[in-house]
């Protein structure tokens, strides 16, 4: 821990709560209302070039009169925000709504657009699902407008292959296995919209690669939350109904570190895709 000399501290203080005064558009005489002191004490306060504080009390009142945190204004943190404040700006949840690409998901991609997208889809990643597997999969929640939605969602996804990013999706063998098998989730999905759009995986993989790169893990070994790492500037992780959105820079690069050890335990790398589809084509056709 590194020493401050109180006559420093005192001065930063000082030059801060100045600061804070001006920013907030406030006054001494103000402030000394809301805290519940003298103006002249705060008057003397600002004044003293000495190695004079305040007590911790007033030092409370005056952060949370002025909007700032109180380690702020003592030169314990470089933040002015309070740790509410920190904690809204470095976490926010958004709504999810059912949508094939919804306004939210597509604003991040244009903010990221030229760095690296690492994506956990909750089931097959929307990407590469063809027409067919968007109508099944998105028919019972949107109904009529489902070939709307499909629509723009084509003109989005068009973007996103066309944007300079590159592409990590890393999702789980059993998935990709369940949706060639017609199990679980699957449960009723034509033979016909199945093969097709295996075939469409391998042609884009082979199309995009290495642009885009698909991996995939062993859940008995590893698991992970549908999560998506937009560049070194946000990390969503999908709920349902809302998406837990940080934005802080520790988090991101946990969230991270988290994909690329799934990309590191990959058990089918992106140069074993097209003999690991090929063999799924033959298994269920």
């Amino acid at each position: 821990m590194i020493k401050v000399d109180k006559r420093d501290r005192a001065a930063l203080f000082r030059t801060r709560l100045a600061t804070a005064i001006a920013l907030a558009g406030s006054s001494q005489s103000k402030l000394a209302r809301d805290t519940g002191v003298d103006r002249s004490t705060l008057s003397q306060l600002l004044r003293d070039d000495g190695a004079r504080l305040p007590n911790a009390q007033l030092v409370a009142a005056c952060a949370a009169a002025l909007g700032v945190s109180a380690d702020w204004l003592l030169g314990l943190s470089d933040l002015p925000q309070q740790a509410a404040d920190l904690m809204a700006a470095a976490m926010s949840i958004t709504q999810a709504p059912r949508a094939l690409i919804d306004e939210a998901i597509f604003a991040w991609h244009k903010e990221a657009a030229g760095y690296k997208i690492r994506h956990v889809p909750a089931g097959l990643p929307d990407l590469i699902k063809t027409n067919e597997m968007l109508r099944w999969e998105y028919q019972p929640s949107l109904g009529k407008t489902t070939e709307q939605a499909v629509g723009a969602s084509n003109d989005r996804l068009t973007w996103m292959q066309a944007a300079r990013s590159d592409y990590e999706i890393a999702f789980s063998m059993c998935e990709l296995s369940s949706f060639a098998k017609a199990e679980g989730y699957y449960t009723g999905l034509p033979l016909d919209i199945r093969l097709a759009q295996l075939q469409r995986i391998r042609t884009l993989h082979g199309q995009m690669y290495p642009s885009m790169r698909i991996y995939l893990f062993d859940q008995r070994q590893l698991f992970s939350a549908p999560v998506t790492v937009f560049g070194p500037l946000l990390a969503v992780i999908y709920l349902g109904q809302n998406y837990l959105v940080f934005r802080d820079r520790d988090r991101v690069a946990a969230l991270t570190s988290h994909f690329d050890g799934l990309v590191r335990s990959a058990t089918i790398s992106p140069r074993d895709m097209d003999a690991h589809l090929d063999q799924l084509i033959r298994e269920v056709s």
